[in-house]
């Protein structure tokens, strides 16, 4: 029977870290980046509030934003967070988690 095939990113992101503990990192980080990014942006939304809205409402512009949603993004910060937070009356909650997959020992 042929292995049945995934169009799942992360699995296959995944698959492709392996066994080695730096891809397996690096690849850890830009699930986070893409996590926050996916927050703020739904954040912003569920306000009712554009990029310009909520980047005034922050103190800065509408670009530090748009970056600050783009899951390429590797700069966040808890000060921009907690500013972002406050600009629609939410907080910060900050969790550690298990890792998804188990690094190995470097």
């Amino acid at each position: 029977m042929p292995k049945k095939t995934t169009t799942d990113a992360t699995k296959i992101l995944e698959e492709i870290a392996g066994h080695d503990p730096k891809r397996q990192q690096a690849f850890e980080e830009e699930v986070a980046n893409r996590e926050v990014a996916q927050r703020i942006y739904e954040l912003r939304r569920h306000a009712g509030l554009s990029q310009a809205e909520l980047a005034r409402r922050v103190g800065t512009t509408r670009s530090v934003i748009s970056r600050l949603e783009d899951a390429d993004y590797d700069g966040h910060s808890l000060a921009m967070l907690n500013r972002i937070a406050a600009a629609v009356e939410r907080r910060v909650d900050i969790r550690f988690l298990p890792r998804r997959r188990r690094l190995q020992p470097v």
